[in-house]
């Protein structure tokens, strides 16, 4: 039978955030397996149902096939055997030819078993990779993951662990199914021959089985789920020093930075170290149960063949059923690493899962509680009522109990000290920080625009980097270039070769060119309410002021944090944060920058 970006990382166990224990690697238990049910139930009961059980079907016909071909062959090795023990020409040749007319249908029966085994199991990694963006970008999780830190490299479990999953389980399940099929199968052939030998094969297996499980179950299992870990927080080090360049650079910080990849490196090595070497005497295990059966079918089929009772045919015959019985009932031992492997992974994925894939209304029960903290609502303008708001673990208050209303085309300007929570309200506004009490209200989201000190700037076209976050427009070419007139880029379509050209565009263009671009998005998008959070800090004062202007001219409602006095102009009113959840509303006509 066939057989076959990125979050923060800690290099050391962390503690779950959610639960405050630490983690552990899932033991090779019911409990793996209750993991494995929740991951894959859903493929097989779901919109993918149909394609699915069809293409497990095929599998199964085929590995039937298969299966009814290598006891076919089997007994024709036998019956070469004994055709040349006896001199048979003819008997010798007849058994030549069926071999010859059973390989043309064997072997392309292998080889499209293994083709569609592989199409069935990427068909399944594309469904489940589907599954998990839909949780991971829904609902900003991924902000919320790389925030809290409650998961250690969600873009590695997607990318890869995913692709494991699926393709370890479609391993496992057909050498599962596959080995059920050979125990059938040639057990028979083996009663047949020897009764001792299918009672000493049933004995042994079990022996191995409860030995493996017993001296190298769980410190595989544990090994293996850090070693994951480790090789991604080594990735995730070499990744950061890539994207820092410049900075790391300027700073001569090189050595710093090899120190902390070492360390990175140091841990994956130790945990590597200590791997192989229970590996080591896993294999050595492995070896002596396989080989140990070379020897043990001839001394107890010896007798038969020596007194003449038994053909050496029937003997070799009962030597490859006996390997075959063997290889389906000692499946864990067999397949142990790799099924250590497994299970260590079955345990990153689920730990995800939990955070991404919301539980169904069924599961989540009649009573369950609405979510606590600060609630947003949707309205025509900016408002907040009575709202305080706290650090995510609600250890200290940035603003309290802050009531204000914006009036279409207004402007808010927010200043205060470092560390007052200004950039902390503009979370608030989006969403990405519910941590307190009382509401925001705001237009509906996709009439908002922030506009962040450093931009985004998506990998892709220059024309994607003006419609982002959308991916079409109805401008034309002609108003998209007149946009990057107005915020005083008019050459970049020419210079980088027209509005589809791609660059990496936060290493072509300056912070401040990268600023003006962020103003054009707002052009395009002409959205009801901005908000900039030191959006024009490396601009010169005649482009901050142009670009003020043309927001103010569209009417926009626009919300600053800024600490320039020239900006007073383009705002109504000044939010001054002092500290400690207390602040001050004045009118900007009447405020003045202290200093």
């Amino acid at each position: 039978m066939p057989t076959s970006a990125s979050t923060k990382p800690t290099a050391e166990p962390a503690p779950a955030a959610a639960s405050g224990r630490r983690l552990r690697p899932p033991p090779l238990s019911l409990a793996a397996g209750r993991q494995f049910l929740d991951l894959a139930k859903p493929y097989w009961t779901g919109d993918q149902k149909k394609p699915a059980w069809a293409l497990l079907a095929a599998l199964i016909v085929l590995m039937l096939a298969e299966t009814n071909f290598a006891v076919l062959l089997n007994n024709q090795a036998g019956e070469l055997t004994s055709a040349l023990a006896a001199q048979a020409g003819d008997r010798f040749w007849a058994s030549v030819r069926a071999c010859l007319l059973l390989l043309v249908f064997a072997v392309p029966i292998y080889a499209l078993y293994y083709y569609m085994r592989d199409a069935f199991s990427n068909h399944w990694r594309r469904w489940l990779t589907g599954r998990f963006l839909d949780g991971y970008l829904a609902d900003r999780k991924y902000y919320e993951l790389a925030t809290r830190g409650d998961i250690d490299n969600p873009d590695q479990r997607i990318s890869e662990d995913i692709n494991t999953f699926t393709g370890r389980s479609t391993h496992f399940l057909l050498i599962f199914l596959g080995s059920l099929m050979q125990l059938v199968a040639f057990s028979a052939v083996l009663w047949s021959i020897s009764h001792l030998l299918v009672a000493f094969l049933a004995l042994y297996a079990l022996l191995g089985t409860v030995v493996a499980l017993w001296l190298f179950g769980a410190p595989l299992i544990q090994l293996n789920f850090w070693q994951l870990r480790r090789e991604a927080d080594f990735r995730f080090g070499l990744m950061r020093l890539r994207e820092n360049a410049e900075a790391i650079a300027f700073y001569r910080g090189e050595a710093q930075e090899r120190a902390q990849i070492d360390t990175q490196f140091n841990a994956v090595f130790r945990n590597f170290a200590k791997l192989i070497k229970t590996q080591r005497s896993l294999n050595l295990f492995q070896r002596g149960f396989s080989q140990l059966t070379i020897v043990i079918p001839s001394v107890i089929l010896a007798p038969g063949v020596l007194s003449g009772e038994l053909e050496v045919g029937r003997a070799v015959q009962a030597a490859g059923a006996f390997a075959a019985v063997l290889g389906a009932v000692s499946l864990i031992v067999e397949n142990f690493e790799s099924l250590s492997r497994f299970v260590a992974g079955i345990g990153r994925l689920d730990a995800l899962s939990r955070l991404l894939i919301k539980p169904s209304a069924q599961e989540l029960g009649p009573a369950a509680a609405p979510q606590a903290g600060i609630q947003t609502r949707e309205g025509e303008c900016l408002a907040f009522d009575a709202l305080t708001l706290c650090t995510p673990q609600f250890d200290r208050v940035l603003i309290k109990e802050l009531s204000l209303s914006l009036k279409p085309g207004d402007g808010l300007l927010i200043t205060g000290n470092s560390g007052c929570g200004k950039s902390s309200l503009l979370r608030a506004i989006a969403g990405l920080w519910r941590s307190g009490s009382g509401t925001v209200q705001h237009p509906a989201m996709d009439g908002v625009l922030f506009l962040p000190q450093q931009p985004y700037m998506q990998a892709g076209t220059l024309r994607s980097q003006l419609l982002y976050p959308a991916t079409t427009s109805a401008l034309s070419d002609e108003r998209l270039l007149e946009i990057l007139d107005e915020v005083q880029m008019s050459g970049l379509a020419d210079r980088v070769g027209g509005l589809d050209a791609s660059h990496d565009w936060e290493k072509l263009l300056s912070v401040g060119e990268q600023q003006r671009l962020a103003f054009a998005r707002v052009l395009v998008r002409q959205p009801r309410l901005v908000i900039l959070d030191e959006a024009t800090s490396a601009l010169d004062s005649g482009n901050e002021a142009a670009l003020y202007q043309r927001l103010r001219g569209m009417g926009t409602t626009l919300v600053s944090i800024a600490h320039r006095s020239a900006l007073l102009h383009y705002h109504t009113q000044v939010l001054v944060l002092k500290g400690d959840g207390a602040w001050e509303l004045h009118a900007a006509q009447d405020y003045a920058f202290e200093g």
